[in-house]
């Protein structure tokens, strides 16, 4: 993401400061909190998407900043939200807010940074801003539930998948992406494709996620997390619908009642690259990629271009 950092060092630094005033509260352990929070920061790729999806419009300014700032507030209030659904007690490698404070406390975090999100685009009349990212909350909660629905009976196909992944994950990148195009653009389209480009970014950001669960050569180490939880990803998908009925009963079988042993998940990892499964999700990773950067093409050559499209190469060759 060297081309991103440096493109947008100053912008980024901008954007840390409206976010830092964005979540400041008068209450001591709400301020103590969002210190917490903001010293534990992700890689920002959603900021960083939002001001470059601006840039590519015009010159970033102060709707830009509030777009990143309520991009993030929403993004970081899902990720609180998750830990306490999930039980998870760390974060990037860190306690999450759950773990240090209970749930109670977490899930109200997680309602201040919505309200915060929503009143600094109603104090500010971005309304177009806030309709594109309500939007975005509305689908990952619907995706989220589809997949909890979805997943109590392994019984998944693949178009149902891309469903659950375009709500939970992409909705959010999407609506990063037409909010800051919205806040220098004056062209619907422009905004239109910008949110559709985000869009497939965000089902290949997703897909590279659960390639991470498998491994191999180029992924990594295979850990079986969501095998252990129980959700089915392209890679299992496509291995439960491409294989004898005897292979299948047995993976569904070790998911349902043995999802705990190493030795069955192991052969259920072994089972999904033997039959193809790992392969295909690549496939189709590169494919939403390659769909993603059709679109970009279609802007001229500039600085800006060159950035966003490292970032999205960024999104399928990570490493974690």
């Amino acid at each position: 993401m060297k081309k991103a950092n440096t493109l947008i060092s100053l912008e980024l630094s901008q954007f840390e400061e409206h976010f830092k005033q964005a979540v400041k509260s008068k209450v001591p352990l709400l301020d103590r909190i969002m210190q917490y929070i903001v010293k534990r920061k992700g890689k920002q790729l959603r900021p960083m998407f939002v001001l470059l999806c601006a840039k590519l419009g015009g010159d970033i300014n102060d709707k830009t900043y509030r777009a990143a700032s309520l991009v993030e507030l929403l993004h970081t209030a899902t990720l609180v939200h998750d830990d306490v659904v999930d039980e998870s007690f760390e974060r990037r490698g860190f306690f999450s807010v759950n773990a240090v404070w209970k749930n109670k406390i977490a899930v109200l975090v997680g309602d201040y940074l919505l309200s915060k999100g929503l009143l600094l685009s109603i104090d500010n009349g971005d309304f177009r801003v806030l309709q594109i990212l309500s939007t975005a909350v509305k689908q990952m909660s619907e995706g989220e539930l589809l997949q909890i629905e979805k997943s109590r009976n392994l019984n998944l196909n693949e178009e149902i998948y891309y469903d659950i992944i375009k709500g939970k994950t992409a909705s959010l990148l999407s609506s990063a992406c037409a909010a800051g195009a919205s806040s220098t653009f004056n062209d619907e389209e422009d905004i239109k494709r910008l949110e559709l480009f985000g869009e497939k970014v965000g089902m290949a950001f997703q897909i590279k996620d659960d390639l991470f669960d498998y491994g191999s050569a180029k992924i990594g180490k295979p850990t079986g997390n969501d095998i252990k939880e129980k959700k089915l990803t392209l890679p299992l998908i496509y291995t439960l619908n491409n294989c004898d009925a005897s292979l299948r009963k047995k993976i569904i079988y070790i998911i349902k009642n043995q999802n705990r042993q190493k030795d069955k998940i192991k052969f259920v990892l072994d089972a999904v690259d033997s039959v193809g499964g790992i392969e295909y999700a690549e496939q189709k990773m590169n494919t939403f990629r390659d769909e993603a950067l059709a679109l970009l093409l279609l802007y001229p050559v500039s600085e800006v271009r060159d950035a966003l499209e490292e970032l999205v190469r960024y999104t399928t060759d990570r490493k974690y």
